[in-house]
């Protein structure tokens, strides 16, 4: 059993490429695998391992970046190993939005846990926003969330820019971390009620059974698990290895759908070169799971 936890912690950061190093050797000594993104204004990460080196490998974080607590944690279980390899990343923002920090403004922030949420959200005078991208609204969401459909959240300003000053908006995302800093910019644009769901999607799908839940639908994750559903078990999704997108079982059914080279997304786009190249692969996959062997596309280690 793989333990997958996801993280992040705003804090000035200094010396980022020695930590860097230090990070990347540690990461490959106790077999970690994911991703940590360090930036000046903090860090974000998703890593994964057994139990044992997870914990290890978060004290050691703590201990290098001299933090207490994180700001938001999430934990859950993968029958197998959701990440290839292990990558500590240096960025200029955590989240690439083009704005700075004001860690004065943050700890103003309004966060609300999953259950007030839901009556929250009920609120016909709540704006509902999910900051994630089009392709992970369309996976699943919460009941009259609008998505601002942006393929990059350098855009994000933009759409925020033109909301009422007045409403009152609830906003939310995967673990957190992406609502956390719209949530700061709009405070500093001067929005006065401006809530996000703590600890993310993640964190209500854990908390709140499916009966008493508004979610609808599964939440994507940045791994190959795809999807995960209520209780974060994992999901029905899966990738199209054609255009990188996420696939349901629905979309399984299209005759546009071939297994490792196109679906509905994407078929009509893709050039014959391209599926042919892409069946050739598939061949390769389908080969190599025959005889039992390895191969470089293998999503389960």
């Amino acid at each position: 059993m793989f333990y997958i936890s996801g993280f992040y912690k705003f804090k000035k950061i200094s010396a980022l490429k020695s930590k860097k190093i230090i990070l990347n050797d540690y990461f490959k000594k106790k077999n970690i695998r994911g991703t940590l993104i360090i930036t000046k204004e903090g860090l974000n990460g998703t890593i994964s391992s057994n139990i044992k080196n997870l914990k290890l490998a978060k004290n050691k974080i703590k201990n290098l970046f001299n933090i207490i607590d994180f700001d938001s944690e999430n934990i859950s279980k993968s029958s197998f190993q959701p990440f290839h390899r292990p990558k500590v990343k240096i960025k200029k923002e955590v989240v690439p939005m083009g704005t700075h920090i004001s860690f004065i403004q943050r700890k103003k922030n309004n966060y609300v846990d999953p259950i007030k949420w839901n009556n929250l959200i009920k609120d016909k005078s709540t704006l509902v926003l999910d900051a994630r991208k089009p392709f992970e609204y369309e996976v699943g969401s919460f009941k009259k969330a609008i998505n601002p459909k942006i393929k990059h959240f350098r855009e994000f300003p933009k759409y925020l820019n033109k909301l009422n000053k007045k409403k009152q908006i609830a906003m939310f995302c995967t673990g957190g971390i992406r609502c956390e800093k719209a949530s700061i910019y709009l405070k500093q644009k001067g929005f006065k009620n401006v809530y996000q769901l703590k600890g993310g999607i993640l964190n209500y799908l854990k908390s709140i059974n499916k009966k008493n839940s508004l979610w609808e639908g599964e939440c994507y994750v940045f791994d190959n698990r795809i999807s995960l559903k209520h209780k974060l078990k994992q999901g029905t999704y899966s990738m199209c290895s054609g255009c990188r997108t996420p696939i349901s079982t629905k979309d399984k059914k299209s005759n546009k759908y071939e297994k490792g080279v196109s679906c509905p997304n994407c078929h009509d786009r893709l050039t014959n070169s391209q599926k042919l190249r892409f069946r050739m692969r598939q061949n390769q996959i389908n080969l190599a799971k025959n005889t039992g062997s390895k191969h470089i596309f293998q999503k389960e280690y």
